[in-house]
């Protein structure tokens, strides 16, 4: 857009853009979407179903028809093509959860001013102690996770690889998608021990328990258990400042075996560190979530990467969601 493009009414739709976001959350939370199912359901039907009165739900499904997310004739309400499939709990495609977590973190953005003014998180800050909270985040990035997943993993060369860790590996996805796609490969995923029993079930649903195990630690506070020939860190590095990676990626490189891998999926600036948008923008998020987080350039990921004694390192040619990238190294 050139300068003479911005007018009071693109700004102020830019202003009044978290409306349709709000709306959005309302259906998910309220599971609109799974109410309505495969075919047209009235108003009625889903006064019943959804559990609240005519105004309100009204105007929500007329506001989501708006948005073109439903279709309507007479007082019936059907979904468009495409939406059922990632708003409906009833689809394995369910992406609800993650939309809820972006629900979660609205009350941390809403003070971004702040956070600007003193340089540190919100007070606002989400607790993520808070089981509902804690399952829409896993589950989140669980679903995540399962659409990256197959668009990265036949770019990695992982043949003749026998042991993947996976720092700070939540549910295991992408470990999982590894060991799927290279059958003589085996993973362990290390994380938090809150985070066990879901990775442990989500493994187990694969059928892969045998080749994925899980060790419970803490990257900031303790080394990485066991020797590895590849190591894959996806949004780990974000959470921290400088001196976080270092620690991450020393500890990382110190379970490697010489000749091993190592693997970054991150949220990628430009080198100017004034876009692409959503990297931009994330930035700002870990402002609000944390104490020293950030995105990183492309650069500054490579130079750390050699700092911890990485070599060769290079970006792999993707294009992924929100401008995520992969950068590897070798040991």
């Amino acid at each position: 857009m050139t300068e003479g493009e911005w007018n009071p009414r693109r700004l102020l739709q830019l202003s009044n853009s978290y409306w349709s976001t709000c709306a959005l959350h309302a259906a998910v939370k309220l599971d609109v979407l799974t109410a309505i199912g495969d075919r047209p359901a009235t108003l009625d039907d889903l006064v019943d179903r959804v559990g609240a009165p005519q105004r309100g739900l009204s105007m929500l499904l007329d506001a989501l028809t708006a948005m073109e997310l439903l279709r309507k004739t007479g007082s019936s309400y059907e979904a468009n093509a495409g939406v059922s499939k990632y708003l409906s709990k009833e689809s394995p495609d369910y992406i609800g959860f993650m939309i809820l977590h972006h629900h979660h973190l609205m009350e941390s953005w809403v003070h971004l001013e702040q956070s600007v003014k003193s340089g540190q998180p919100s007070a606002a800050r989400s607790s993520r102690a808070d089981p509902v909270r804690r399952e829409s985040f896993l589950m989140g990035m669980l679903a995540s996770a399962s659409q990256t997943a197959p668009k990265i993993v036949p770019h990695l060369d992982l043949s003749g690889r026998r042991h993947l860790v996976d720092v700070g590996g939540g549910p295991g996805t992408y470990a999982i998608h590894m060991c799927r796609a290279n059958p003589g490969l085996r993973a362990t995923v290390f994380d938090l021990p809150t985070t066990r029993p879901f990775a442990e079930q989500t493994v187990a649903r694969f059928g892969l328990s045998e080749r994925i195990d899980f060790a419970e630690g803490d990257y900031l506070e303790q080394d990485i258990p066991g020797s590895y020939d590849v190591a894959w860190l996806s949004h780990v590095l974000h959470a921290e400042g400088p001196d976080g990676c270092k620690m991450i990626l020393d500890r990382t490189v110190a379970a490697l075996e010489p000749g091993g891998l190592i693997m970054v999926h991150e949220f990628i600036l430009r080198d100017t560190m004034d876009g692409p948008l959503f990297p931009a923008l994330f930035a700002m998020n870990m402002l609000l979530r944390s104490q020293s987080g950030q995105s990183y350039s492309e650069t500054q990921i490579a130079d750390m990467l050699v700092a911890a004694g990485a070599k060769n390192i290079r970006r792999i040619p993707l294009t992924l969601p929100n401008d995520s990238g992969v950068m590897v190294g070798e040991i």
